[in-house]
């Protein structure tokens, strides 16, 4: 709120802008939260499955307004296209499946390192990286290290000590989490992902796999949900720098 206020003061936004910016705006389909922002630190975020792309574009263009950082996930080629269309500097990330407006990587700060067993778990862990730098946290990609070549990780130790959180993100059997807590001081967010043979059903195989973590500094969220995670580790990075959760 202070953000928005202070923005109104110098001239940045008019008063209408403001008076939307702290306030519910409902468009019909949807009721967009411009109050999140000053309330939480963090902006709504569109889920775009689901959506028509043109409900997207609405909810994109509507948030956008307030000069805040927006960020739509599970996001179509058609969907990102049209969002692009009314927003010109939108960006569509593809492997991601998400549209953000432009990312500032001057000022990212702390570490949270993101770490995928495979490559085929990119696509989540691309996810987590953009949304950490999208909410201002530095990512480290430390991609297809998993415990089938267990050297691979082992030799990267000194990415996983300097983190303030790990985002582990796995399918198969869902034990790297488990691994990476066991070697250092720091939370380990843990991703299941749909990768797998048959048993693997899905990803629900490895959730619950990782649900049963022996290593106690596992937390664990639901399967591909990159956004997730990387929404509790900019928190707890930012904890970790002692920075009041600011603006997005």
């Amino acid at each position: 709120m202070k953000d928005i206020l202070n923005r109104l003061a110098s001239g940045q936004i008019d008063v209408a802008t403001a008076e939307k910016a702290l306030s519910d705006e409902d468009v019909g389909f949807a009721k967009i939260d411009h109050a999140r922002l000053a309330r939480t630190g963090y902006p709504e975020v569109i889920y775009g499955a689901g959506k028509t792309p043109e409900q997207a574009t609405t909810i994109f263009s509507k948030i956008a307004v307030s000069g805040s950082a927006v960020i739509c996930t599970r996001a179509t080629k058609e969907m990102a296209d049209s969002i692009i269309a009314e927003n010109v500097t939108a960006i569509y990330h593809s492997l991601a499946g998400i549209v953000t407006t432009p990312i500032n990587t001057d000022n990212l700060k702390g570490s949270v390192v993101v770490v995928t067993g495979g490559t085929a778990d990119i696509p989540v862990a691309e996810e987590a990286a953009l949304i950490l730098e999208v909410f201002g946290s530095r990512a480290e990609r430390l991609y297809d290290v998993g415990v089938a070549g267990i050297h691979r990780l082992l030799a990267r130790r000194d990415a996983l000590n300097k983190a303030n959180c790990i985002i582990a993100i796995a399918g198969m059997e869902g034990a790297l989490p488990s691994v990476i807590s066991g070697l250092v001081k720091v939370p380990v967010i843990a991703v299941p992902t749909s990768v797998g043979y048959g048993a693997n059903l899905h990803g629900i195989t490895t959730l619950l796999s990782m649900l049963c973590s022996c290593a106690a500094g596992v937390s664990v969220v639901n399967i591909d949900n990159g956004f997730g995670a990387a929404y509790q580790a900019d928190m707890i990075n930012k904890l970790a720098l002692g920075v009041n959760n600011g603006k997005v």
